[in-house]
Formats: C-alpha cells, structure tokens, sequence
C-alpha cells in the first residue's frame, strides 16, 4: 500500500495524530489529507514537525459538511475515520445529540460521498469494543458477538459501525471495521483515566478512584494500535470486522492501574479518593478476543507495566503540553464530573 493517498478524519486527535505521523514515517511516498474539526481534543501541534511535511495536507472543516467531504474524497485510496466524540462521560449530559450527529451523521456523510464520487476507494472505520457492553468474566467477545452499547458514546459508535457495514453490503463498498479497547500514551487529553491520573499524581492532586477501582479495562498503547491499522489495511479483508487487544494476561483493574501510576511518579497512596459506585455509562469490564487480527501477524509490543513507566516519563517531560490543556473548560468539566472545580 506504499505511496497512496489517505484522507484521515480527526488526524489532530490523540489517536488520529499518531496514526498520520507512523504513516508518513514508514511511507516515504504516502499522502495525507488531514480533515479535522479541532474541537477541545484536536490539536494540530500534535502533528510536530510533520504538519510541515509536503506530502500532508491539513483540512479545517466538518465530516457533517457534504460540500467539504465531497471535496476531498476524489483520488484518495483510503478513508481512515477516526473523527467522533469519543468519551464516555460527555456522552451522558446534554451533548448526547452531539455525539449522534458526529459519530452516526458524520459517518454517513462519508460513506455517501465515497460511493458516489470514489466507489474504489477503502474504508476504514474506527471502532470501539465499547460496543459489546459490560463483558462478564471471563468472556471475550469476538466479532459476530452481539452489539450490548451502555452509552450515547457507544450506541453512536455502533451505529457507525452498522451503517459502515451496510454501505458494503448494499453498495459493494471495501469497508473494513476495526474495535479496538481503551488506548493510553502520548499526546492524550488529561480528560481520560491514565493521563488524569498521571497529571495529578504529578501535581499532588487527588485521583477520583470510582468503585474500588473493580472496573477492568484492556489498556492499548496508542502506537500498537495504529501498528494494527495497518496491519488490516494492508491485509485485512473488505467487509471484516477486526477486534483490536492488547489481551493482558491477567487482566489488570483500574486500581492496579493506579497502583502502577503512583509507583512510576512516585506519588503517595493518600491521593487515591475512593469514590462509591459506578458513572453512568460505564461498564465494569470490557474485553475482546483478537485472535483474528493476530492471525494475520499483529501482535502489541510492549506490556502495560513498560507502557505506563513509558507514558509516565512524557507526560513529566512535557507538562507545558497538559497544562495548557487543563484550561477553564476542562476545569468547568472537572467540576460537573468530580464535583471538584480544581483539578
């Protein structure tokens, strides 16, 4: 697939960035279009020195926008849509309806201006195992597993992957479908668990611990993860779904998690505050099978304890990054979800 054009969708976020900066790095005649709406998550200095690079183009403009879109699919090989709202707790307020509008109509838009203007072209739809729901042990779901969403988020990540599915099955579209668990690493908002609780065991803050910290997450390095998207870009299959897991054995809860966070940054166990039950729309454990992408050669390459020690190190050499991040909309954030407005 070496020296084709890509038109990424939210390639300023945490997962999108990373992604167009490993394309561009191990294919010297790649292209990239870099369509982007830059909301709070979006950051074009994610990019680095990249943005500069002639071979990628950057985009301000809607996945919503039809006139935008139709714009920029023709000639591209691929789409690679990793636009959407993306966190949990913002899905189960008042911005429900944007997540339906982003995640459900924005694909859509897509998807309608490929078969109409570029039927050639691959599709691939970023997904999330957050669609299969709360996983009881010890089952992992694999993907004919049926759909069990708890939240706007990812009711609206299922219907985007449905409505994906459905453009290949009734328009003959190469549309491959990827589910992958939760991502940590560089470059991620301070909104999301691992580097929340990084920032504020740097800064001596508290670490908002929910449930005893019971809740089981499959925790993927970003980079392995976009290791695995080209991986089923280069030998997945049109109209396959491919779970993306890193599988640690044993799994690990969001309490070992934290244990781990605070050994690394050396912070003390009085700034764990246990909070009781669950947020709503959270589910205590999720997990997938990955035995289909694994078959076809992927494997992640680094474990969750050298991940974090990993993760731990950028965010303490990079705080002029999260700080600018922690701003009066993410303390105003911060407060509604915590109930604390100094994070």
């Amino acid at each position: 697939m070496n020296g084709q054009k890509i038109l990424v969708t939210g390639g300023c976020g945490f997962i999108g960035s990373q992604f167009v900066k490993m394309q561009l790095e191990r294919d010297e005649s790649a292209q990239i279009i870099n369509l982007d709406l830059l909301t709070y998550a979006g950051d074009p200095s994610n990019l680095g020195t990249w943005a500069d690079s002639p071979r990628y183009t950057f985009v301000h403009g809607d996945i919503r926008d039809p006139a935008c879109v139709d714009a920029l699919v023709p000639g591209v090989d691929w789409v690679v849509h990793f636009a959407a709202e993306s966190h949990v707790d913002r899905s189960t307020g008042t911005r429900a309806g944007e997540f339906v509008e982003t995640n459900v109509l924005g694909t859509f838009v897509l998807l309608d201006a490929v078969k109409r203007l570029n039927p050639d072209a691959h599709f691939l739809q970023i997904g999330t195992d957050e669609v299969y729901g709360d996983v009881a042990a010890p089952g992992f779901p694999d993907e004919s597993s049926r759909l069990e969403p708890s939240s706007p988020y990812s009711a609206s990540k299922a219907g985007a992957d449905q409505l994906a599915l459905a453009f290949a099955i009734t328009h003959g579209l190469d549309v491959r479908v990827s589910r992958c668990t939760n991502n940590y690493g560089a470059f991620q908002h301070p909104e999301k668990l691992i580097p929340l609780f990084i920032t504020n065991a740097l800064d001596g803050l508290a670490l908002p611990l929910y449930d005893g910290g019971t809740q089981i997450r499959d925790w993927l390095r970003v980079s392995d993860h976009c290791h695995a998207l080209r991986t089923i870009m280069e030998k997945g299959q049109a109209g396959e779904i491919y779970n993306v897991g890193a599988n640690q054995d044993p799994e690990r809860t969001n309490r070992e998690i934290t244990q781990m966070i605070l050994d690394a940054t050396g912070a003390p166990q009085s700034l764990i505050e246990d909070r009781q039950g669950l947020r709503p729309g959270h589910d205590q454990r999720y997990a997938v099978s990955s035995q289909k992408l694994r078959q076809l050669g992927w494997s992640p390459e680094l474990d969750i304890e050298s991940g974090i020690e990993e993760t731990v190190r950028w965010y303490t050499d990079h705080r002029s990054w999260w700080e600018a991040r922690k701003d009066e909309s993410y303390r105003a954030y911060y407060a509604e979800h915590y109930g604390k407005s100094d994070p």
